[in-house]
């Protein structure tokens, strides 16, 4: 079920109906919530829903085990059980068909035909995102930094919760499950922010991403026919169509939340304003960056050591985020292409105030982070290209043609006139509002009513005037 779609436009009120006015205590707005995260999941396939169960239940019985113990091989046998069971349905499931043909494929580099098993699995919506949010409940209770739950609808209900169940942000229980433990209030104030936030990510999804998305896959599709300049905007409208499309699915995931009077992690900080790419991963997919952090990096020893154990940790930590990301040596290199270029700027400590703005320096300074912002940016549509391409081969094929004297070239692909002024006006209220959890978070001190309803109906407008065609989410794939 799309947040885009007519399905969810009758299923959120009738849900929020029945969670509001019929379910009154919390031990039924939880049962309530669970039986609505299951329809939500099972719309695209249910033989699925019984993946997301399984997990759900091996980590709550973890939980459990853990909490009665403190034998330190038991409570290592019981994290190993969570580790290989979330692990392992990951790996089956996403990975099983990648490493037996990377498997053929070595042997072949080296003159053997080997023949091996190849199944034709069909990948679950979401089960990246599930698996780590149930993960780091189990981590997180061998760590002893939480507590377990015995409450097993919370719990239930915490791993599928439908907002952010197929496509994050990644929460962690000590911030969402305690939250299903306590009574929800309905503030009219959550309540309206939350509806701006959805209308924002709408917004971002239906006309920013599916919009460039129609002009992204003609270039991608044709780009042997295409100018380096015209490779160019295929590059950078994919870039924003990612953006849109990721950062919109998740404010209407966290505004969805908020209807419900639950408060999610933010998972997207203006990233294209980002100085160097230390800053962009701070800013970019933050419930998964600093999964990495927390469950990765630091257990590997983070920055402590010698330098070839940090480069090391670097590396390991965006390779597998590259990894995480899709079943295919292009999202490995992109990975390993932003470990390269973060590296610098950690190694060679450069100091910064992290929330300094550029109205908050002198002129010159802002000339400097300018520069910073527009290299940054531009290192980031060339690893997109990785990420976008169906091979190594095309990407690598796609990048010389960008470089190439072409480059010069007469655009042979333009965004529509509208299209751009959207692009523009997106990314002018994004700057704007970059202290704000999100754009429509306008002041009501210094903006007028009428100013800010005109804000609102314009984008209802375009929205509904101007939407390309329908397409899933793009972190569905993964």
């Amino acid at each position: 079920m799309l947040f885009s779609s007519l399905d969810f436009a009758w299923f959120l009120p009738l849900v929020l109906f029945l969670y509001w006015v019929v379910a009154k205590t919390i031990k039924a707005q939880n049962l309530l919530l669970l039986g609505a995260s299951y329809v939500f999941y099972g719309w695209w396939d249910p033989r699925f829903l019984g993946l997301i169960a399984f997990s759900s239940l091996i980590d709550f019985g973890v939980g459990l085990g853990l909490e009665k113990t403190q034998n330190k091989k038991k409570r290592r046998l019981l994290l190993g059980v969570s580790l290989a069971s979330n692990l392992g349905l990951l790996t089956f499931f996403k990975y099983f068909n990648f490493f037996v043909d990377s498997f053929i494929d070595a042997f072949a580099f080296f003159g053997y035909q080997v023949h091996g098993p190849s199944l034709g699995v069909i990948l679950p919506v979401g089960i990246s995102f599930y698996t780590f949010q149930t993960l780091s409940y189990s981590i997180d209770i061998y760590r002893q930094e939480i507590k377990p739950t015995r409450d097993f609808v919370a719990f239930f209900a915490f791993v599928s919760f439908f907002p952010q169940l197929v496509a994050g942000p990644i929460e962690r229980a000590k911030n969402l499950l305690p939250q299903f433990q306590s009574r929800r209030s309905c503030s009219r104030a959550l309540a309206v922010d939350g509806l701006r936030q959805i209308l924002w990510g709408l917004f971002k999804k239906i006309v920013i991403a599916d919009n460039c998305a129609l002009i992204v896959d003609q270039i991608f599709a044709h780009q042997d026919d295409c100018a380096g300049s015209t490779l160019w905007l295929g590059a950078l409208l994919f870039t924003i169509q990612i953006y849109g499309d990721f950062s919109g699915y998740s404010d209407v995931a966290i505004g969805t939340a908020k209807l419900f009077g639950f408060r999610l992690m933010r998972n997207f900080a203006t990233p294209f304003f980002a100085r160097n790419m230390a800053e962009f991963w701070r800013r970019w997919h933050i419930s998964l960056s600093t999964w990495f952090r927390d469950y990765v990096y630091i257990p590997l020893g983070g920055s402590r050591g010698t330098k070839a154990t940090l480069i090391r940790n670097i590396v390991i930590v965006f390779l597998l985020s590259g990894l995480w990301h899709g079943a295919k040596w292009t999202f490995v290199v992109w990975g390993g292409a932003h470990a390269l270029l973060y590296l610098p700027q950690i190694l060679l400590r450069r100091r910064e105030t992290p929330g300094a703005t550029l109205n908050e320096r002198s002129f010159s300074s802002s000339i400097k982070e300018i520069m910073g912002i527009a290299l940054t940016f531009t290192c980031v549509v060339l690893t997109f290209v990785f990420f976008r391409s169906e091979s190594l081969r095309q990407a690598v094929s796609y990048l010389k043609t960008m470089f190439s004297v072409s480059a010069f070239h007469a655009l042979e692909a333009s965004p529509e006139t509208l299209l751009t002024w959207m692009l523009t006006l997106t990314f002018l209220g994004e700057w704007l509002q970059r202290e704000k959890e999100h754009t429509l978070q306008l002041d009501a001190k210094w903006m007028p009513q009428a100013f800010r309803w005109s804000v609102y109906y314009g984008i209802i407008t375009m929205i509904l005037l101007l939407g390309g065609r329908e397409q899933e989410f793009i972190y569905f794939q993964f």
